[in-house]
């Protein structure tokens, strides 16, 4: 035995995922392993050098909330800030951040290393030790044996990872590392079923060899948020992006490479993104467009490497090299190296609890690309949940699960879990049923009490969501009483088109006016302004959610408590699905294959129909 010392908690690789196992772990005060084949690319931003974006950036604040520290690294190497979809209403605004990614490798581990209870270990896990249906360590190549009471496996595109340019394709879990072999063969020697998937990625380019005069330039917000709830770094400077097109020729020159195109030619058996296709994929699936979209990012603040969004890519790279010379501002362009697929092993996570815990095999979890998803967000809030489950498991603690009503998080596990994916998942807004509830800007609201219960999420962030709370009441109560006179504010409203008062009215009359906003409004009225002087921007703007749209969050609300009765509705032990034969014939053999744990679980099966919900209602005596 190498060492004798036994763990809580071991955390299998050190992506977005397993950083946030690990962090959470540890800090809710489990004893944690972090095995890494790298320690040098612990949370390396492996695509696009971004976190947040539509539906994303409200995980990124989930996973603050709670206590997880994607939003507080975010915050403090990010090069830009933009909230996206500001014309839209409050459900839609997502929070999206250029990042410096290599700053945001390096902050991510020096978080980690300063994080107690977090041991490392360098070098590859080629399987699991388990003992009567238990998970009780890993192995690794070196055949050490490390005993832990759980593991979290969070493996990325590393399992048996194959890349593609082109004709020739060769091992990797990525560009210049090795795959991970060995844990796939044994989890399905187990009784696991796995798949393929497959991703990609565009080349990279030398920022000195571009001409930005002939792009769009793509400026960040004149006023950048941020994503953490806490008081991190404000961003003073940013760093713009720039859009430019592919255009006919360009993409005459890529049909050119098709032949050798490993996704044509059937080389490639793994289902890739459907939201994020490769450029060769565009050109063919929409053959009626002339251009497309690429968007052209900076990796850092120093760097002059650029990411060239939109351009992902496995065709020959003389051939991307040629295209990407055809694209305006590129007419230059020196290239670092060039785009690639890679295909990956997974396992369809119809296979585990909602907790992220295997059926399988007990103390066993998986979060991140292994259960089929794509995007740091989506990885992060699945590690995040997979550690916390963890700990509270080795330490005789209920389980922590999210309700789709809850959070975006809890959407995107029930997805998973229950309907499973045949392609790489990736979170949408119109995903979540109760979008309105979970807005970005009420995560704190939501979560941090649940963090805070959990020793997750720190007094600090519960006084700050207690001042919110209280601030956001003192605002709401006071634009209900806030009176208006006719003459103080009819001639503003002639200028924005709106409809003049004829008497006194409350300001909350006046904001729940589509054109009109709160700053605006405080704006015109002096004396607004002096009232509304001591609140927080958040409180502010909170207040101003709740009252623009009460009556619609108040049938959110109810419609969420009527599904909550399904929920709270528990399915008691394993049941004999093929014992009802008034169920459909899929849904026996869904309902057997996922074991629901509550009647609004099976529910949400995919092939499980409102009237097999009726007849499961009726045989358990509802």
């Amino acid at each position: 035995m190498f060492q004798q010392e036994d763990y809580d908690v071991i955390v299998v690789g050190a992506g977005h995922a397993g950083c946030e196992a690990a962090a959470a772990a540890a800090n809710m005060g489990s004893k944690v392993l972090l095995v890494t084949m790298n320690m040098n690319t612990i949370a390396q931003m492996s695509c696009n050098p971004a976190m947040g974006g539509v539906a994303k950036g409200q995980i990124v604040r989930e996973v603050d909330a709670l206590g997880g520290q994607s939003g507080i690294i975010t915050d403090k190497t990010m090069i830009q800030f933009r909230m996206l979809n500001r014309s839209k209403g409050p459900a839609m605004w997502s929070p999206r951040a250029q990042s410096d990614r290599m700053r945001f490798a390096e902050e991510w581990r020096l978080t980690l290393e300063q994080t107690l209870n977090v041991d490392f270990w360098q070098e590859a896990v080629t399987g699991i030790v388990v003992e009567n249906d238990t998970v009780v360590g890993v192995k690794t190549a070196l055949g050490i044996e490390f005993r832990g009471k759980s593991v979290v496996l969070t493996n990325g595109t590393f399992l048996n990872g194959l890349i593609h340019i082109g004709e020739k394709q060769f091992g990797g879990g990525r560009a210049a590392e090795k795959g991970s072999t060995g844990i796939t063969e044994q989890l399905k020697e187990l009784g696991f079923e796995a798949g393929r998937m497959k991703t990609g990625t565009p080349p990279r380019v030398d920022g000195r060899s571009l001409d930005y005069s002939k792009m769009e330039e793509q400026a960040g917000d004149a006023e950048p948020g941020k994503f953490s709830y806490l008081d991190t770094p404000s961003l003073v400077k940013q760093r713009p992006c720039y859009i430019t097109y592919t255009n006919a020729e360009v993409h005459e020159i890529l049909k050119e490479g098709f032949e050798k195109s490993p996704m044509f030619q059937g080389r490639i058996k793994g289902l890739g993104p459907r939201y994020c296709p490769s450029v060769e994929d565009k050109i063919n699936r929409f053959a009626d467009k002339d251009r497309h979209q690429i968007f052209v990012e900076p990796e850092g603040w120093s760097t002059v490497e650029v990411y060239v969004n939109g351009f992902s890519s496995s065709l020959p790279e003389d051939v991307q090299y040629r295209a990407l010379r055809k694209i305006a501002g590129f007419e230059n362009a020196k290239m670092f190296r060039p785009g690639y697929a890679i295909e990956y092993d997974f396992f369809p996570p119809t296979q585990l609890h909602l907790t992220l815990e295997t059926k399988l095999i007990q103390n066993l979890y998986f979060a991140g690309q292994i259960n089929g998803t794509t995007g740091y967000e989506e990885a992060a809030c699945q590690g995040l949940m997979a550690g916390i489950n963890a700990h509270n498991k080795v330490h005789g603690k209920q389980p922590f699960i999210l309700k789709r009503s809850e959070a975006y998080i809890g959407v995107l596990i029930d997805d998973l879990v229950n309907k499973g994916t045949d392609e790489p998942y990736r979170m949408f807004t119109s995903r979540a049923e109760h979008r309105l509830l979970l807005r970005q800007d009420n995560a704190d609201l939501r979560l941090t009490p649940l963090g805070h219960a959990l020793g997750l999420a720190s007094d600090e962030r519960m006084d700050r969501v207690r001042e919110k709370e209280q601030q956001t009441q003192e605002i709401a109560k006071l634009l209900k009483n806030f009176a208006i006179e006719p003459q103080e504010i009819n001639g503003w409203l002639t200028e924005i088109g709106s409809a003049v008062i004829s008497e006194k009215t409350r300001a909350v009359n006046l904001l729940r006016r589509p054109n009109v906003d709160l700053p605006a409004l405080a704006r015109v009225l002096p004396g607004l302004t002096l009232a509304l002087a001591p609140y927080r921007p958040e409180a502010l703007e909170q207040a101003e959610i709740l009252v623009k749209y009460e009556s619609y969050l108040e049938k959110e609300h109810q419609q969420a408590a009527r599904v909550q009765e399904l929920e709270n509705f528990v399915i008691q032990g394993r049941l004999d699905y093929r014992a009802m034969p008034a169920l459909s014939h899929e849904a026996r053999e869904k309902l057997l294959k996922i074991q629901p744990e509550t009647l609004g679980q099976a529910s949400r099966i995919s092939g499980v129909s409102p009237a097999d919900v009726s007849v499961l209602m009726v045989y358990l005596g509802r």
